[in-house]
C-alpha cells in the first residue's frame, strides 16, 4: 500500500553510513538491538556493553562517540525495522480497516518486551523525546490515511480521523510508560493490541 506524503522518520544512521561499517559493527547493532528489546542497556557502561556483545572499545566507538548516541541510534535502528516490517504486512488485498488492524499489530511491537527500567533511563537522554516523537508521528500519519480510507470505503462511520489516529498511534507508548507499565496487568503491546481493537470495533459501520 502506497501512503503519499507520508515519509518515514530520517534515520541516525543514514543507509550509506551504515554500509560503511565494517560487517562485525554491523552485527554488534544487531546483537545491541535483541537487548534494548530485552534486557536493556541504559545501566551498562560502555565496557559492559562491549563485554555483552562481545567486542573491543573501538568497535563501539566506531560505531557512535558516546554511550547515548549509541543508544539512541539503536533504538532507532530496531524503530526503522519493526516499521518496515509492519509496512510489508499490508496486502494490498487487505480492506482498509483489515489493513490498519495488521499495522497497528506489527507496529506494537516496538513496546515488547522492552524492560520498564529501560523505558524509564532511555525517556531520560537527550534527545530520546525527539526521536520518539517522529516514529510516532509516523505511526500516526499512516494511521489516519487508512483511516480515511476506511471511512471512504464505508467500513467505519464518520469520524475525526485526525483524533482517533493519535489515539492509535500513541497507544503503545502510552503504555510502554514506567508508571503504566508498572500498574498494567498485561505487557504493553497486549494492552495497547486490546484496546486498538475495542476502539475500532466501536467505529465499524453497522
Amino acid at each position: 500500500m502506497r501512503f503519499p506524503g507520508v515519509r518515514a522518520p530520517k534515520p541516525l544512521l543514514p543507509p550509506d553510513v551504515e554500509r560503511m561499517l565494517t560487517e562485525r559493527q554491523r552485527q554488534v547493532l544487531d546483537e545491541l538491538e535483541v537487548l534494548v528489546a530485552g534486557e536493556g542497556l541504559a545501566e551498562l557502561t560502555m565496557a559492559e556493553i562491549a563485554a555483552e556483545v562481545n567486542c573491543s572499545l573501538r568497535t563501539l566507538y566506531g560505531i557512535s562517540p558516546s554511550k547515548d548516541e549509541l543508544l539512541l541510534t539503536v533504538v532507532d535502528r530496531r524503530l526503522h525495522r519493526i516499521g518496515r516490517k509492519a509496512h510489508e504486512a499490508l496486502d494490498a488485498s487487505l480492506s482498509a480497516l483489515d489493513a490498519l488492524r495488521a499495522y497497528l499489530h506489527a507496529v506494537n511491537e516496538a513496546v515488547q518486551p522492552t524492560t520498564v527500567s529501560f523505558a524509564r533511563d532511555f525517556a531520560g537522554l537527550p534527545g530520546a523525546k525527539r526521536l520518539l516523537d517522529a516514529h510516532e508521528g509516523h505511526v500516526i500519519a499512516v494511521t489516519q490515511n487508512l483511516l480515511d480510507r476506511a471511512v471512504a470505503e464505508g467500513e467505519i462511520a464518520a469520524v475525526d480521523t485526525a483524533s482517533v489516529a493519535h489515539v492509535l498511534g500513541g497507544l503503545g507508548r502510552e503504555f510502554a510508560h514506567p508508571q503504566v507499565a508498572e500498574a498494567a496487568k498485561a505487557s504493553p503491546k497486549a494492552t495497547a493490541d486490546a484496546l486498538a481493537e475495542i476502539i475500532l470495533r466501536g467505529l465499524e459501520a453497522d
